[in-house]
């Protein structure tokens, strides 16, 4: 409404200290979703007022303020069979604007909507923390610029901003799945928002195969969180889990959505349902010497086509050390050594020192790991890496 991202936040975080300060005193209102609305509202009209430029917007957020607080508009009326029910789904298609660059849109929704710091955003993307900075205040200030209206997109403008949207569901259930930050191996509620959207997603859009890409790929995940974490809190690795924990359910959703994203697409494979398809190929194996690493090794090599990155370069490098032993593996990651995206990215001493226990190579592999305990920002991994140093 206000056409200007910036202010948007201030004012919405203006009517949260409000309901701060009022509801504890005066109780939670029947509708607080109209409540904070209309107080934040009104902050606009006293914000454009004290700025003596109040004319046209001032009369379009006023306008409907002779309702009753309890009550909303119905601004969705207007909008076609298409209509996103999900507030955050219609915020995350909103904000995805194509007046912006893609790093800039993911980056923006990522921070504002996605519950992600802006340090957490920049390891996702392997980028300094100062370059997320600049790319969110570039994106506000050429939304304002170009006084974009914040609209929900339908048809084929809501097509073109689909693969944003998809990376920002992505990127939050990966934080959410293995913490950059903080003492805890996992953030449980990121994870369900992601997957909370990718299924709504799905069903706004049935005939879109990597919407149902990202839907298998974040069931199968979401399968094993039971798994991951031991009594403690302590991460458990895959091959350590106990497959009896991971839950069925989600995995039959997974295989199914899988299963309509290979149909929809001839059997072609996307950069979302590849990764669904290694996932699949660790859901199916009863135990972990069960694994068909040659495969997984080989749907790595085409999403490596699909989308280059020395991260899925890595993940290839272990693959093919399960396939064919760790001197193969290590050959590969000996070949990311001097690759300046990973100089900070703590798995790549992490797995080369893997590689180099099973070798025998011990002292090596102590340092490796010791590296990747100072590299990583999440404390639960980082005992997990120091172990294995000690184990060394």
């Amino acid at each position: 409404m206000v056409r200007d991202v910036g202010l948007a936040e201030e004012l919405a975080q203006d009517a949260l200290v409000a309901a701060l300060e009022q509801w504890p005193e005066t109780g939670v209102p029947r509708n607080p979703g109209a409540w904070l609305m209309t107080t934040a509202k009104r902050r606009a009209i006293d914000q454009f007022r004290r700025n003596e430029t109040f004319g046209r917007k001032l009369e379009e957020i006023g306008r409907d303020q002779q309702l009753s607080e309890g009550v909303l508009p119905d601004f969705d009326a207007a909008l076609d069979e298409e209509h996103i029910e999900d507030d955050i789904l219609r915020l995350v298609f909103t904000a995805c604007h194509p007046v912006l660059a893609t790093p800039a849109r993911v980056a923006l929704t990522l921070r504002m909507l996605g519950g992600l710091t802006t340090d957490e955003i920049a390891r996702a993307f392997l980028v300094k923390e100062s370059t997320v900075a600049q790319r969110i205040v570039r994106a506000k200030k050429s939304l304002a610029d170009a006084k974009v209206p914040f609209e929900v997109p339908v048809g084929e403008e809501r097509r073109a901003r689909l693969s944003s949207v998809l990376e920002v569901i992505y990127l939050i259930f990966n934080e959410g799945y293995s913490a950059t930050r903080g003492d805890d191996w996992m953030r449980p509620a990121l994870c369900e928002d992601a997957l909370r959207l990718a299924r709504v997603l799905s069903g706004l859009m049935p005939d879109e195969p990597e919407v149902h890409g990202l839907a298998a790929l974040l069931e199968i995940q979401a399968s094993r969180s039971a798994a991951r974490t031991g009594p403690s809190g302590e991460p458990v690795l895959l091959l350590e889990q106990d497959r009896g924990r991971w839950d069925q359910l989600l995995i039959r959703r997974g295989l199914a959505a899988l299963t309509r994203s290979e149909e929809l697409a001839d059997g072609a494979y996307g950069p979302y349902s590849a990764q669904a398809a290694i996932a699949a190929c660790h859901a199916r194996a009863r135990t972990p010497e069960e694994t068909d690493w040659t495969r997984i090794a080989a749907l790595y090599s085409g999403l490596a086509q699909l989308t280059p990155s020395p991260v899925i370069e890595l993940n290839r490098a272990v693959a093919v050390s399960m396939a064919d032993g760790p001197e193969a593996g290590l050959a590969l990651v000996d070949k990311l050594l001097d690759e300046p995206a990973l100089k900070n990215y703590h798995l790549l001493p992490s797995v080369r020192g893997d590689f180099l226990a099973k070798l025998g190579r011990l002292r090596e592999a102590k340092a490796e790991f010791e590296r990747a305990a100072d590299m990583t920002g999440n404390a639960r991994e980082r005992t997990l890496l120091l172990n294995r140093a000690a184990a060394c």
